[in-house]
């Protein structure tokens, strides 16, 4: 059965100016980047699958914002945290993350601010609280064997 719902991807950068597509050269603060994201289409958790290969391989052609974080140099996709749903909770989520943002970047579908948040340590914590007030069962992925196993 195919895996939907809405991610997060978590970041690791030093200080970075990235050209982001239409935003342009932004300047990233040194800590994490947390991006939310949306799985609920066809393809569910194989665009999670994606994002990795694009942050390991950098290969294919930005198509998101967040693609040029994941080609960047600078940016190291340390995990994801995917939540199991079929409702449309990605803004809900980016809005419950809160705090220092990129405005503008992710959300160019919808009217949230931004889904890209800054913290300078390590969101976990904060993503697993995230899941439980959703109600919501949590996986958290990891590079290395998510990419060797089939979804």
């Amino acid at each position: 059965m195919k895996q939907t719902g809405i991610y997060f991807l978590v970041f690791e950068n030093s200080y970075a100016e990235v050209l982001t597509g239409a935003l342009g050269f932004l300047g990233f603060q040194e800590g994490f980047h947390v991006y939310v994201g949306s799985a609920l289409g066809n393809s569910g958790i194989k665009r999670v699958r994606r994002h990795f290969l694009l942050s390991e391989k950098k290969d294919k052609k930005e198509r998101w914002h967040v693609d040029y974080l994941l080609k960047s140099s600078e940016f190291n996709l340390e995990y994801a945290v995917f939540l199991n749903t079929s409702e449309k909770y990605e803004c809900r989520a980016a809005g419950m993350l809160g705090g220092d943002c990129v405005i503008g970047f992710g959300c160019s579908d919808c009217k949230c601010l931004s889904h890209l948040y800054f913290r300078k340590s390590d969101p976990l914590n904060e993503l697993k609280q995230i899941s439980a007030d959703l109600g919501l069962n949590l996986q958290i992925i990891d590079t290395k064997t998510f990419l060797k196993s089939e979804c």
